[in-house]
């Protein structure tokens, strides 16, 4: 049974608004973690949170970041910049007289990194926010700034070229657990796993139905080509040198052989 999430991807359901005075005070007598949107980035890289006219939050440069930083244990320049106009989670380390709240975005991430390196388990489906897409994989922000890998080849059962096809930056979705390897501090992720079964997506078909699928890999002896049908349903056709990676094409199923886990086409 899927257990709910401890700490929720920054800019994961966040709407714009001003903190309070009220709100960080709270934060800082419970040890809470707040979210609020970041408004600029001073000259020493500072992060400045909004908030209301007579109270100012900052993020000191030595508080922003928990993994990733440079020798001197502070985060690189263009890691502090790139939070401006988002969301982070922060806690509240201290406050004075005149309404200034320091705040810790680094406190969040080593607690999420905690979390994920004691008590998260392999095969949870946890909620994520895609940070980067590289040719090898998807960067995907798990919870309180900390970050897992999904691998391309993790993505579906179709192969596709580069995981751009499937997703984009900012996006929000759902990923399971594949793996934590504890010693290094790096979760691993899958998607495929939550498209369903070859079962399941084979149930959607008949033998006769015209559908449209997508082109993908061909045979390595040029045999056939794969058709994407769904995301985690592939069959084969006849080989076409027309037919070119990513096209649309209309086929006709031929075969359904659930033994085999195996569909045929013939492209119309």
């Amino acid at each position: 049974m899927e257990e709910v999430q401890k700490f929720i991807p920054e800019g994961w359901n966040h709407n714009i608004h001003q903190l309070s005075k009220k709100d960080l005070n709270i934060a800082f007598q419970n040890d809470s973690i707040l979210s609020g949107y970041v408004t600029k980035c001073d000259s020493n890289y500072n992060l400045y949170i909004q908030s209301d006219d007579d109270v100012v939050g900052v993020i000191p440069r030595n508080e922003v970041e928990a993994i990733n930083n440079n020798k001197n244990g502070v985060p690189r320049p263009n890691i502090c910049m790139s939070k401006i106009n988002k969301f982070v989670q922060f806690k509240v380390k201290s406050v004075d007289n005149q309404n200034h709240f320091i705040l810790s975005r680094k406190e969040v991430c080593e607690e999420a990194l905690r979390w994920i390196m004691n008590d998260l388990s392999e095969g949870k489906i946890v909620d994520g926010i895609v940070k980067s897409i590289q040719p090898y994989g998807v960067f995907v922000e798990i919870g309180g700034g900390v970050v897992g890998l999904l691998r391309i080849e993790d993505i579906s059962v179709a192969r596709i070229k580069n995981p751009s096809e499937r997703f984009e930056i900012g996006q929000r979705i759902k990923v399971m657990v594949k793996y934590i390897d504890r010693n290094l501090e790096r979760v691993i992720l899958t998607y495929k796993e939550l498209l369903g079964s070859w079962q399941d997506n084979a149930k959607l078909f008949q033998e006769g139905d015209i559908v449209t699928g997508i082109a993908r890999e061909t045979d390595k002896n040029k045999n056939g080509i794969f058709i994407e049908l769904r995301p985690n349903l592939v069959g084969m056709a006849e080989y076409r040198p027309d037919i070119e990676y990513g096209q649309n094409v209309i086929v006709s199923i031929k075969r359904i052989i659930p033994e085999k886990k195996k569909i045929k086409l013939v492209i119309v």
